[in-house]
């Protein structure tokens, strides 16, 4: 049953989450705000990183609730009221009438951002670097019965990924080495890097790729380290 746009057993602290204020007058009030539905996987990283760096620079306000993947907090009805996938995170606008939800880590991530800017790293890393290195995840470490051929494949292809950003960043093609994947001259950071940085970073959780193997890449692995000493990426991924 629901009353209004909510259901009823949706928690409160979703449904009627509100952000500090403060107004001209130095006074402080409580509104309906931006809520976030996560939990400290990759994908939810990416959001919890990209609203912390806006909160940093921008004031950007929200809160958040973390839900338990083993229990299917994710999929009971008030969840999926919210997102019919059942996947996370879920941004909940509440400055909206109804509340609007927004699915999808890059909806959301662009949702945030509200300007088409370093879409091409963005997407190439969501279209393919997440989907491969998710398999290479998978069948390497997760899966009940271990493939070889699937674990040589998506090995192969995470590595040619992770060498096409080591020649972004390394300049090879431009003359100029690159900090960051997107904007003129060393770049600088963005949405892509925010987008991409938790899978690339994760690397080693397949137990596939060594760290060994990862020196052919010295440019990458340097804006893996740039990018986690960034306070905003240590308070986004301490979400857990």
């Amino acid at each position: 049953m629901s009353t209004g746009f909510y259901y009823d057993d949706t928690p409160a602290e979703i449904k009627n989450a509100k952000v500090c204020v403060l107004l001209c007058s130095s006074t402080q009030t409580d509104e309906k705000g931006l809520h976030l539905i996560t939990t400290s996987t990759p994908n939810g990283k990416k959001v919890q990183i990209m609203i912390e760096e806006l909160k940093a620079s921008y004031g950007t306000q929200y809160t958040h609730t973390l839900i338990s993947l083993p229990t299917n907090d994710q999929k009971k009805d008030w969840f999926l009221r919210l997102n019919p996938n059942g996947r996370i995170p879920v941004l909940m606008d509440n400055t909206k009438s109804p509340p609007f939800a927004v699915m999808e880590t890059s909806a959301i991530m662009l949702y945030l951002l509200k300007e088409n800017q370093c879409l091409q790293w963005l997407f190439f890393w969501h279209g393919s670097g997440q989907p491969i290195e998710g398999q290479l995840n998978y069948f390497g470490k997760l899966a009940d019965q271990k493939d070889e051929y699937a674990i040589n494949r998506f090995k192969k292809e995470t590595l040619r990924i992770f060498g096409v950003l080591e020649i972004h960043l390394s300049g090879k093609y431009t003359g100029e080495a690159r900090e960051y994947l997107a904007g003129k001259g060393k770049g600088t950071y963005s949405v892509a890097d925010i987008g991409s940085w938790p899978w690339v970073s994760g690397y080693d959780f397949s137990g596939q790729i060594s760290e060994a193997e990862m020196k052919a890449f010295p440019h990458l692995l340097k804006w893996i380290d740039r990018i986690a000493e960034r306070p905003a990426v240590k308070s986004g991924t301490a979400k857990s």
